[in-house]
């Protein structure tokens, strides 16, 4: 018998890879306002990719980034169009 157990749909804090969002927090830190989007926008972001079927354990199956540190580039955009 086989379970069938499904990624999480999470980000990198809430499946406990703290250390890692820590890491992606600082470089966003170190970004200039110009290269950010602004917190209102990262958020609606995160939101979007919190629901996505391709987000499995704190990282995008599409492209293979950690959406916290992609949504925070003014300039990215999702590989699937969704923001």
């Amino acid at each position: 018998m086989t379970d069938n157990v499904r990624p999480c749909r999470c980000l990198l804090a809430e499946i406990g890879r703290q250390e890692t969002a820590n890491d992606i927090k600082e470089r966003i830190s170190r970004l200039s306002e110009k290269e950010k989007a602004d917190e209102k926008e990262y958020r609606s972001r995160l939101e979007t990719c919190r629901s996505c079927e391709h987000l499995a354990d704190g990282t995008c199956l599409k492209c293979g980034c950690y959406p916290e540190f992609r949504a925070a580039f003014a300039k990215n955009k999702c590989p699937l169009k969704k923001w």
